[in-house]
């Protein structure tokens, strides 16, 4: 074990993780069970079991934990709040969208070695290099394997192992290399040779062939052939030079390697496999956009119906889904609001089971969360069904909980021309909802605006304006009425973000209010840009427009955003908690400019007098189409899908374009047979981009299955214009869009003019 991981295991919380605890896991008000809980010699796997279940235990790693929450911070802590002090109570979030884990210790000083140890842990995961990660990884496995703990490893031990890490090699080489590692001739290995017998294993002839063009000697590569690599392979042009020098001083593990100023092929390929070496343009991670320009030259990353964590008829509505929703850079959440029993609103999908939870809880909790990820402002999309006296409960929690964040005048206190800016706007929760027009206006058309997504989209075929809902059940029927009124003071607290129904394009350039934005279901926004493609995109130049999924997707499916995007729609609302194609595209979008909610439409589409439509890209006056060429060469340890025993993957690799309709195009390699450990594909799959500054690209691995569908093993999204072109890495990412480490694709992409 390497010195660094021996002294946390001596910290005092971590020795008493190891020593283990029993710890309450509490799931709701009336389940809650003592499980006996501790971290195992790795200093890296938590391990679990009920004190009485005979066999059956679960363990997580310390890299699945996103954060530990003191106290009552969760729904479920809170409502067993009088039973259980805050001191013995803990939360464990997960990355992606793992449920939490809710804890109850048995004293106080219990509670803090587990709260402070398992930070400690997730610091030094952190703070893991390639290398140390690597290792890590390796020691993981060897931990596995050693069935009898005895810190050696026979070979058949080592053939099993071999299964389990997804490889399938043939006997007398797996037996070759275990009898080259076996130094002392002893028939097995203890740690430090297993790594030894990992590494002659996963020596990569791919990136040895590639290292080998480019070395003199073979040996190694001076800091002039880095050079010459940086400049033809990696396309750098003039900063080679300079870049070849901080590659070395940074990647190369051989001291005396760096003393010549050169690079080992061990340095060669941690270099290749880092945040650097990857497919996605480092400068680009970064905040790197004007954030100056109005907020209808951006696309916004948008939620909808964010409350529920699962379906729309059933599902839970909760406040952790507000959060989860905010910490994947969500920067539009939508709020449905009831009139609740006692005088206080609640949040929930109406006219369904879907459980409630309180209007002012949703508000404190956007309070809390709103700008952990992100300093740019949040919108939050409300859905009125109250009536006026709970409408103006409304307005007082949103005052009163928000304070200063909320922004309830105008910037400058003028009539606005344009949007203002997500840069001016930082910090600040902007509400959209109706709004009284003038003191005489009683407002006939509230309804039409307001009434759920369902409704509308049942009226939407039939092209007429929604009707009046029916009464919700057990609601009087003279609630009703009250509902065709706004409140007064909800109405003030709505500055640049008006609900109003949409009257055609025509009216809403002669009335030219850059305030007033409108929602649009799937089928009505792809019925207008059937018929008025370039009107929608100049519409999209000035005012907001928000895009919400079909009320038929009651499973909370999604639609695909792209298309709402080649119009130049900013608020393209999904159901966040279904992950999925739909979702990799959103979270692949929003990768870039630091993940901030917020990315700058492409320069034609922020033109007010433009002429683009997505049917016809080659119209556009600077279109220069280009020519993308990649060739997957090899996968890296890809995850086992399927956890029957002995079963391998029989990857395939798929790259899936998406952007203006010409742009869609899907091409995929062949698949190789039970190899999901290091897979060699050596093939190139050509695409043709009309408009580059919409493409996203999608590299989808699947497991090959001739008799049903393939199987999901990793995806990877990225903007065609944050592709870095050369020899690189796509570090893939699970389901859910959490990291699989180490797991990756080794490409080599090439973007030219196409002629």
């Amino acid at each position: 074990m390497d010195p660094e991981s021996s002294r946390i295991q001596d910290d005092p919380d971590v020795k008493v993780m190891m020593a283990g605890s029993t710890l309450r896991k509490v799931k709701s008000r009336s389940w809650k069970k003592q499980r006996h809980f501790r971290l195992l010699e790795d200093g890296l796997t938590i391990w679990y079991k009920s004190r009485w279940a005979g066999r059956g235990h679960s363990t997580f790693s310390i890299t699945e934990v996103e954060a530990v929450r003191e106290g009552h911070q969760s729904e479920v802590l809170l409502s067993i709040a009088e039973e259980f002090h805050a001191d013995l109570c803990f939360t464990l979030v997960f990355h992606g969208r793992q449920g939490n884990l809710d804890l109850v210790a048995e004293s106080p000083e219990e509670a803090q070695a587990w709260i402070q140890g398992v930070r400690k842990l997730i610091r030094k995961a952190q703070t893991m290099d390639e290398k140390e990660r690597l290792d890590q990884w390796v020691l993981d496995w060897f931990q596995k394997a050693d069935k009898n703990k005895d810190g050696k490893m026979n070979f058949k031990e080592v053939r099993k192992l071999l299964k389990m890490m997804n490889v399938d090699m043939n006997e007398e080489h797996a037996l070759h290399l275990f009898t080259m590692a076996d130094k002392y001739e002893s028939g097995s290995l203890e740690i430090e040779q297993f790594v030894h017998f990992y590494k002659m294993l996963t020596q990569r002839d791919e990136v040895w062939k590639v290292f080998q063009d480019y070395s003199g000697d073979g040996e190694k590569l001076m800091l002039e052939e880095l050079e010459n690599f940086l400049s033809v392979e990696q396309h750098e042009g003039e900063k080679s030079s300079q870049h070849a020098q901080e590659l070395i001083d940074r990647y190369e593990p051989s001291e005396s390697a760096k003393k010549q100023g050169a690079m080992s092929l061990d340095g060669f390929q941690i270099y290749l496999c880092s945040q650097e070496g990857s497919i996605f343009k480092s400068e680009h991670l970064d905040l790197h956009q004007d954030m100056s320009q109005p907020l209808s030259h951006y696309f916004i990353s948008s939620s909808h119906n964010t409350y529920l964590l699962e379906d729309q008829l059933r599902g839970q509505s909760s406040l952790e889904a507000y959060i989860q929703a905010l910490k994947r850079g969500c920067r539009c959440v939508e709020v449905d609001c009831w009139d609740g029993s006692d005088g206080e609103p609640v949040v929930y999908h109406g006219h369904t089971l879907t459980s409630k939870i309180l209007f002012r809880d949703v508000v404190s909790t956007l309070k809390e969360y709103a700008f952990k990820v992100s300093d740019f402002p949040v919108i939050l999309s409300i859905e009125n069904h109250c009536g006026v006296e709970q409408q103006t409960v409304m307005a007082q929690h949103l005052s009163q909980i928000l304070g200063d964040t909320l922004l309830t005048t105008l910037l400058d206190g003028q009539v606005p021309q344009q949007l203002p800016s997500p840069q001016e706007l930082k910090g600040k929760i902007l509400l959209k909802a109706k709004k009284i027009s003038d003191p005489g206006d009683s407002l006939d058309e509230t309804l039409t605006d307001e009434v759920s997504d369902e409704e509308e989209m049942a009226n939407d075929d039939a092209g007429n304006l929604p009707t009046e809902e029916p009464p919700a059940e057990g609601l009087n029927h003279n609630a009703k009425k009250s509902k065709s009124k706004l409140s007064k003071e909800l109405s003030d607290l709505v500055v640049y973000c008006k609900s109003v129904h949409f009257h055609g394009f025509e009216h809403a350039r002669s009335h030219a209010k850059c305030d007033e934005m409108s929602s649009f279901s799937e089928s009505k926004a792809k019925k207008l840009a059937k018929d008025a493609g370039t009107d929608f995109v100049q519409y999209n130049t000035r005012q907001l427009s928000r895009i919400y999924p079909s009320g038929l997707r009651t499973d909370s499916s999604n639609y695909n955003p792209q298309e709402m995007w080649n119009l130049g729609c900013q608020i393209v609302a999904l159901n966040f908690q279904t992950a999925g194609l739909e979702m990799d595209l959103n979270d692949g979008l929003f990768r870039q400019n630091s993940c901030c909610g917020y990315v700058l439409k492409p320069d034609f589409m922020r033109d007010s007098n433009t002429e683009f439509s997505p049917e016809k890209p080659e119209e556009r006056q600077d279109y220069k189409p280009l020519r993308l060429s990649i060739q997957v060469i090899s996968g890296q340890q890809l995850p086992k899908v399927n956890q029957k025993e002995g079963s391998i993957v029989d990857p395939l690799v798929r790259v899936e374009i998406y952007g203006v309709p010409q742009d869609h195009a899907k091409e995929e390699t062949s698949h190789i047979n039970n190899n999901g450990f290091n897979p060699v594909w050596n093939e190139t799959l050509n695409f043709v981009i009309h408009a580059p500054e919409l493409a996203l690209v999608r590299f989808v691995v699947e497991d090959y299955d001739k008799a049903s569908r393939n199987d999901f093993v990793g995806q990877f999204t990225l903007p065609f214009e944050c592709i870095q072109a050369g020899y690189r890495h796509i570090h893939l990412l699970s389901k859910d869009g959490t990291a699989i480490p180490p797991s990756s694709l080794f490409v080599n992409v090439s973007i030219t003019e196409f002629t």
